[in-house]
């Protein structure tokens, strides 16, 4: 198992060091259960209290806490972010697959970049090129001329239809669908008429895209998923929609076709967005927020309403159903009380 002196550290996280410097970090953990030998960290205010009673053996912290803080400790601006970089060094998840295993299929015209492994099961079709150190967990599927950048890593029952291209260092996990056709159809006197999805999918360089998602291709031009973006478990990301770099979706968010979303967007779980929308970059959108129209304007949009009694939701709920009706009224009352003046 890795270990590092917080000097090491130190020097990774480019951050200054208080007390001890040659004392060994083996691991990370929370500050409510770490013990000798690991390494915590302050990045919310409620957790203060905790600080003082951890037993880690030392804090990544801000400058402001540190000032109160007696123990060892890594002092830098973004305690998170801190934490975040050093969970990477003492990761200790496995290779989604090792070695090429004999019962994997694997059509002769597909290239394979050195050092690729590929689970037991897996297939992988015709024309595909895999990049250097790509990793194809079991049971997955690659369809036909397929591209697959190096170092990324698709985990257990992944399926990607034809003609998708994953950037380089991308994290698929189990059972994700990319290149799923779009919902199109033409409705002739009551007859749904399939509409092929001849688009592809495209999806950038360090892209993650989380359990049972569906990314699907597009109708005539394609899908496209930018550099940076997360997806949480259980996205929808419909045909033809763009997806801009480093923007994030939490889960059982659906966005529907032909919609683009900018850079650096944060989407709330459970959120919907209608299609043929646009989203501007550095928007924020809460959970189990609805949007229908195009945001011109960053900043923070809400739909959602707040948890509360059942009573009082269902009275709410009925007063709401004459909302139209009490603004009338005001309406009306203004326009009076304006004449007597």
């Amino acid at each position: 198992m890795k270990s590092y002196t917080l000097k090491e550290l130190a020097q990774q996280l480019n951050a200054e060091i208080q007390g001890d410097e040659t004392l060994v970090i083996a691991s990370v953990a929370t500050l409510e259960n770490a013990g000798d030998g690991q390494l915590s960290f302050l990045a919310n205010s409620k957790y203060r209290a905790q600080l003082d009673s951890t037993q880690a053996s030392a804090v990544l912290i801000s400058a402001k806490d540190a000032a109160e803080y007696k123990g060892n400790a890594l002092i830098l601006n973004d305690p998170y972010v801190g934490f975040a970089r050093t969970s990477q060094l003492f990761d200790t998840t496995p290779k989604a697959a090792l070695g090429i295993d004999s019962t994997a299929v694997i059509h002769p015209t597909a290239k394979l970049g050195e050092g690729v492994a590929i689970g037991p099961n897996a297939v992988i079709g015709e024309n595909v090129i895999l990049g250097e150190q790509v990793q194809i967990g079991a049971g997955s599927v690659v369809g036909q001329d397929c591209i697959i950048g190096s170092g990324t890593r698709l985990w257990a029952n992944v399926t990607v239809y034809h003609n998708v291209h994953l950037g380089q260092d991308c994290i698929i996990h189990s059972s994700a669908v990319l290149g799923s056709d779009g919902f199109g159809y033409a409705n002739e006197r009551g007859k749904w008429i399939k509409i092929p999805q001849t688009g592809g999918v495209r999806i950038g360089d360090r892209v993650e895209i989380g359990a049972s998602t569906t990314v699907d291709r597009g109708a005539i031009e394609h899908t496209e998923i930018h550099d940076g973006v997360i997806l949480d478990n259980q996205v929808q990301i419909a045909h033809n929609d763009i997806i801009g770099e480093n923007t994030a979706i939490a889960a059982n968010s659906a966005i529907a076709g032909s919609t683009k979303i900018g850079k650096h967007c944060i989407i709330g779980g459970h959120s919907a967005v209608a299609g043929h929308l646009s989203i501007v970059d550095g928007t924020h959108i809460s959970g189990a927020t609805n949007v229908t129209s195009i945001i011109r304007e960053p900043g923070v949009y809400t739909s959602t309403t707040i948890a509360m009694n059942n009573k009082q939701w269902r009275r709410n709920t009925a007063r709401f159903r004459h909302l139209d009706e009490l603004f009338q009224r005001v309406k009306k009352l203004e326009k009076l009380n304006n004449t007597d003046k």
